[in-house]
């Protein structure tokens, strides 16, 4: 497990996001639309300091992905960046797209769905119980291996 560094916070906060296509349309479906998609979010993604992209996979009618997000930053705020301007981006790319959504500014729900990854929940609960043990040598629990 990789710790990343600020000046003044030790951290590995990984989410798991998923966003859906406006009205569950089908929009990313043919292979071509799926890889204009994947390179507007990658290439916005580019342009948020600090956050990482582990994984991605781009559905006909939704988008999963594993970011690393700094504390710094708040998740709804590093999601909204992207669906925003991925959005304008894809929309200028796929110009059919502008006759799909033509009520709305947007090619994405409002809403999102995110979960935390990290470490097993037993093995925190482990740490913390005995802490205290630990700062005195007397426990060897490795939380971070």
């Amino acid at each position: 497990m990789d710790i990343r560094l600020l000046a003044h916070t030790a951290y590995r906060c990984q989410y798991h996001i998923v966003f859906v296509t406006k009205y569950r349309h089908r929009a990313l479906n043919p292979a071509k639309f799926r890889s204009v998609a994947e390179r507007a979010i990658r290439s916005t993604m580019e342009n948020i300091n600090a956050v990482e992209m582990v994984e991605i996979n781009i559905q006909p009618e939704h988008v999963h992905l594993v970011l690393i997000i700094p504390p710094k930053y708040s998740v709804s705020k590093v999601v909204e960046i992207i669906k925003s301007r991925s959005a304008k981006i894809i929309r200028k790319e796929i110009q059919w797209l502008e006759k799909l959504y033509d009520t709305t500014n947007s090619m994405w729900t409002v809403g999102y769905f995110v979960s935390t990854v990290g470490i097993d929940e037993g093995v925190v609960r482990r740490y913390v119980k005995y802490q205290q043990e630990q700062d005195s040598g007397q426990a060897e629990l490795e939380l971070f291996r």
